[in-house]
């Protein structure tokens, strides 16, 4: 025997599905009898004929017909002309998927792989569904219309899948006829069983198989996308915006005499810098921008994804007299959210100059430490931090101190803090991050290829 050719087969089951789908959406009602008990109705796929008769009767021809039921099955299926659109369309969507921890089994905020599926033009169907009510007595009938008709007033959206890309997969069921009463089953000596007939009619789309490539492109492109960040990335002229992901390179953002810049280098050198190192640009931005030709100094945009997930949006100006350096002007609203209250300074209290710092400090003076002070083994502590109420101050590397109007207390303890914070330096205007072990300017960092966006 041979194996057939299955090449060119293909079947995905969408009426099926949708067959499924409508049984479901009938599913669950209930009958009241005279003891006031309430009993679900069955939903069964098949015709009113001995074959169904049959299945309610669990195959056993000593069994009684089980009463009430419910009965679906296919009434039609038709070309359905009105709604026929061109059949040589192709339409391509690009997906971009979340990446998946396989370690922790959950979606990650970052991007996973991306793929480019084309799809054909459905074909236009329409299916006609029958629903047959099985009932013994009126009243039994009369609960169940009533509560079928409620639902359908007149249509009731259906979905067969929840596949993004299927495009056939939305339809509508409208109630367009009930058959109020048809005695016809079973064809014996037993009462007839009295069966109300509802006629259903559902537009659907039979789709073929669609085209899927897993993309390894250098960018990816989004035009007029304007939600990008808390409703918009700057403002309504960021409608038809251009976003770009440039996956061969890298950029470097640190903050130089309180301004923040932007520096471009190959993407395979990204693992021999260390965050927040300024170095010298590999590539004029130019190299880069010039490909679009639609950058503006000052008004195109750029963002990077930070640690915790949330986006960094800003515009981008030229540096003066320096092709290789571009200046960063980020938008408060996407900024961290300060979790520490701000500080006046980032001192070294061993190294500290008392008459600029130290002398008659205001009551909620703040300053981040970088070195130990004092000791609990020390009997005189450092005289430049002792309290009015000679109290000593003993604190360690990256703490907070405060003063309360007598001496200086320990308001953050990097010894035992390990959620992150952030934190605002009032003399530089810089911002700060407390990643569990050390203090760093909160988004100074080397951003590989995939972790920033141009929007141009």
């Amino acid at each position: 025997m041979t194996t057939p050719d299955t090449s060119s087969f293909f079947y995905d089951g969408q009426i099926r599905r949708f067959i499924s789908q409508f049984i479901r959406m009938v599913s669950n009602f209930e009958v009241q009898f005279g003891n006031n008990t309430l009993q679900r109705v069955p939903v069964i796929y098949g015709d009113q004929s001995r074959q169904a008769a049959q299945i309610l009767r669990n195959n056993s021809a000593s069994a009684l017909n089980t009463v009430p039921a419910m009965a679906v099955y296919v009434g039609g299926l038709a070309y359905d002309q009105s709604r026929l659109r061109d059949p040589t369309l192709v339409q391509t969507v690009n997906i971009r998927e979340r990446e998946f921890d396989n370690i922790t089994g959950t979606y990650t905020q970052n991007q996973g792989d991306a793929y480019s599926i084309e799809r054909l033009m459905p074909v236009p169907y329409k299916l006609t569904l029958k629903l047959d009510v099985w009932t013994s007595n009126t009243e039994t009938k009369f609960q169940l219309i009533e509560q079928l008709s409620q639902l359908f007033n007149p249509s009731l959206e259906i979905q067969s899948t929840d596949n993004y890309v299927d495009w056939g997969s939305l339809s509508y069921a409208t109630l367009t006829d009930t058959n109020w009463s048809s005695r016809s089953v079973p064809v014996s000596n037993e009462e007839p069983i009295d069966i109300a007939t509802m006629t259903f009619e559902l537009p659907i789309w039979i789709s073929s198989g669609a085209k899927v490539k897993k993309l390894g492109v250098i960018q990816s492109v989004i035009n007029s996308m304007d939600n990008l960040y808390n409703g918009q990335w700057a403002n309504d002229a960021a409608l038809g915006l251009q976003v770009l992901t440039p996956l061969d390179y890298a950029v470097v953002l640190s903050s130089v005499s309180n301004t923040y810049q932007l520096k471009l280098l190959p993407g395979n050198e990204v693992s021999s810098i260390s965050d927040g190192v300024a170095i010298t640009g590999h590539y004029a931005w130019s190299t880069l921008l010039n490909l679009y030709g639609r950058f503006v100094s000052g008004s195109s945009l750029i963002s990077f994804r930070q640690s915790n997930g949330s986006e960094l949006v800003g515009t981008i100006s030229n540096f003066p007299n320096d092709p290789y350096t571009l200046i960063f002007t980020p938008f408060a609203d996407t900024i961290p959210v300060n979790t520490i209250p701000a500080v006046n300074a980032i001192i070294d209290p061993t190294n500290v100059n008392v008459n600029s710092y130290l002398l008659s400090p205001a009551v909620g003076t703040r300053y981040l430490l970088t070195a130990d002070v004092g000791s609990f083994n020390n009997t005189q502590g450092a005289l430049a931090w002792r309290g009015s109420d000679y109290i000593d101050l003993v604190a360690h590397a990256n703490d907070i101190v405060q003063y309360d109007g007598q001496h200086w207390d320990v308001v953050f303890d990097s010894q035992t803090v390990d959620q992150l914070n952030y934190v605002t330096n009032i003399t530089t205007g810089l911002q700060y991050e407390w990643n569990n072990h050390q203090w760093k300017k909160s988004f100074d960092a080397v951003y590989p290829g995939g972790r920033w966006s141009l929007g141009l």
